[in-house]
């Protein structure tokens, strides 16, 4: 009989690094691919990404709704609970041996506890990371902890699980899912993306995604007003945004982005790009600006610098391409220039990735095939000696 293994999405961001593995699940004839989409999927917001995953030819099993027009803390704790009472429901219906999430989100976080309840096995990928200014971080080290198998990132990422008290035999050392995306999907010319876009690259041209730093004591809007102080001196180049995640203070930095781009000609705001667009959009800019993960992940293979922002990101493995800076309009205007700089330029370009040369799709596939899922496997806590 086929192992039913259930995978959980929450945004964008998770969809586009677990998509190949999606699709692994589904060709092999051992498995049987449930999907459940939930968070910012589901939100006009944030471009109702859903209808990406059902245009990769995906069948959703399960919607969960959970986000409501507020993003404060009471608004995401309630979000938290509806996603666990949905996900009881939904687990009790399509029956899973296996659920295989990506990430840190609380969305993600919710599921895998309803999981663990029902003594349902979880593997995790990308766990053992460090990102100090979200609570994120929090969540990503609970997940582990509710997992039963790990597909970790960098030697270091497996170290840390394995401090977390895992089996060294169930951390598996898989390297970064963003590297594989990039060796399979055929990118856009630039004329597609610009005709697609509505807009022109300049001979300079910036990719901006910040999110909330949710653990921070500043607010989001000090920080986003700090980030586009320095971007308004920006004129000569080409401001490509997408807007934040569902975190609290989201909504915020989006309302500031949206009021910035009516001002300034040369910015170009969208809700979601999609995975496709957005690298291609990638390929084309000197750098990407801001706290987002792909700036870590991706752009470094892609030979692209980044400026990352604050602490959102702080403690992750970095390539030598990342120029970590304060969330002060001053700083951001230096690593700016560093980032323009000939000699920056020609740095990058021979700038490895720490997360590998690809292959962690095939690898995860391989070790689920080998992964007995008769039922939860009983976990001892490992001990360092």
């Amino acid at each position: 009989m086929k192992s039913r293994i259930c995978v959980i999405t929450g945004s964008r961001a998770d969809y586009g690094l677990i998509r190949l593995v999606m699709k692994g699940i589904e060709e092999n004839q051992a498995f049987s691919l449930q999907i459940i989409a939930t968070g910012m999927h589901l939100s006009g917001n944030f471009g109702n990404t859903y209808l990406e995953i059902e245009s990769d030819g995906f069948k959703i099993n399960r919607k969960i709704e959970c986000l409501s027009d507020v993003d404060t803390p009471q608004a995401i704790a309630e979000a938290i609970g509806q996603v666990l009472s949905e996900s009881i429901k939904s687990f009790g219906e399509l029956k899973p041996d296996l659920i295989l999430i990506l990430g840190d989100r609380y969305e993600i976080f919710a599921a895998c506890l309803a999981a663990l309840l029902l003594k349902i096995p979880i593997a995790h990928i990308h766990g053992g990371e460090v990102t100090e200014g979200s609570y994120d971080e929090a969540f990503r080290h609970s997940i582990t902890k509710m997992s039963n198998i790990h597909f970790v990132a960098t030697e270091e990422y497996r170290r840390r699980v394995i401090q977390l008290g895992e089996s060294p035999e169930t951390v598996h050392l898989v390297g970064g899912l963003g590297v594989d995306v990039l060796k399979q999907l055929k990118l856009l010319s630039k004329e597609q993306v610009e005709r697609t876009l509505g807009f022109r690259f300049s001979v300079k041209s910036l990719l901006i995604t910040f999110h909330p730093e949710t653990m921070s004591n500043e607010s989001p809007g000090e920080q986003i007003n700090e980030l586009l102080k320095a971007l308004s001196e920006r004129s000569d180049s080409t401001l490509i945004f997408t807007l934040p995640n569902a975190d609290t203070g989201g909504l915020e930095i989006g309302a500031q982005i949206m009021e910035f781009a009516k001002e300034n000609p040369n910015a170009h705001v969208f809700a979601s790009l999609g995975q496709l667009l957005y690298l291609s959009c990638m390929q084309f800019v000197d750098g990407v600006v801001g706290n987002s993960s792909s700036g870590i992940l991706e752009a470094p293979t892609m030979k692209v610098g980044t400026v990352n922002i604050g602490t959102r990101q702080q403690g992750r493995t970095q390539a030598n391409s990342v120029i970590n800076t304060r969330a002060r309009s001053e700083d951001i205007n230096i690593a700016i220039e560093q980032l323009y700089s000939e000699e920056f330029r020609l740095m990058r370009e021979n700038s490895n990735n720490p997360y590998g040369d690809g292959g962690a799709t095939q690898k995860i596939l391989e070790i689920l095939r080998r992964y007995a899922v008769d039922g939860v496997k009983h976990k001892s806590f490992y001990d360092l000696r």
